[in-house]
């Protein structure tokens, strides 16, 4: 099932940024586009939505306002060009804020935290609590002019390579421009450990540790010195 998402925002320029990032992503669907907080408020209590995103500086009823009236909210990302709401909005529990203007990178890995627990249910693996505490099961990764659709549980290793990072996985392979710091801040620590300057490998495909290799079943890669301490404890 698509993601239904619905922009509030007064600005319409604001609007068709918003979608044409969502066109990027294939399992997002435009159901509203609300240029004020009460007409957003008006058809919230009608119809079923997935995901608001949300400007703040509104005329009328602003943004947070608009939030605390709503008893149960969906998952919200605020979109704002003010940074000094930040602290507030997360204590409103938003899923993520972006600063206007925002890169499509950046739009990706604030949708993903919001698409993961839809893309476990779509793929029939094991439940997610639908809270927003829950590790994300698949992100998005851009290549070769696609978003594709990733699976935690299909990823080996990630390797960085000057400018860009190849994403290995059990039965293929993306190359990618986002960075591998990226990646490390994207993907569960749970899952994933950063051995390397240049890699990151899902702890559940290794197979055995060396004082400065680490084994995976196609692959040898070297550990970092500055990352024995985290290896180390990992192991621990």
């Amino acid at each position: 099932m698509p993601i239904r998402y619905m922009i509030v925002d007064d600005e319409p320029i604001a609007h068709r940024i918003i979608e044409d990032y969502c066109a990027e992503i294939s399992n997002l669907a435009l159901v509203n586009n609300s240029y004020n907080a009460l007409a957003a408020l008006e058809y919230l209590h009608s119809n079923p939505v997935d995901l608001i995103f949300l400007d703040i500086n509104m005329p009328k009823l602003k943004g947070f306002e608009f939030l605390r009236t709503l008893k149960q909210p969906p998952p919200v990302i605020v979109t704002s060009a003010h940074q000094e709401y930040a602290i507030t909005g997360y204590e409103l529990n938003v899923c993520d804020y972006l600063l206007k203007p925002f890169s499509l990178a950046r739009f990706i890995m604030a949708v993903n935290k919001v698409s993961a627990p839809f893309a476990a249910t779509a793929s029939q693996s094991v439940p997610v609590a639908q809270s927003a505490n829950a590790e994300p099961q698949a992100i998005f990764v851009k290549g070769d002019k696609k978003q594709h659709q990733v699976f935690l549980r299909d990823i080996v290793y990630i390797e960085a390579l000057g400018n860009y990072c190849i994403l290995h996985c059990e039965n293929d392979k993306i190359i990618t421009q986002q960075t591998i710091s990226g990646f490390e801040k994207q993907l569960p620590n749970e899952q994933f450990i950063r051995i390397h300057k240049s890699f990151i490998v899902a702890k559940a495909k290794v197979q055995a540790i060396e004082s400065a290799q680490l084994q995976l079943e196609k692959k040898t890669i070297p550990i970092g010195h500055t990352y024995k301490k985290t290896l180390s404890e990992w192991i621990k």
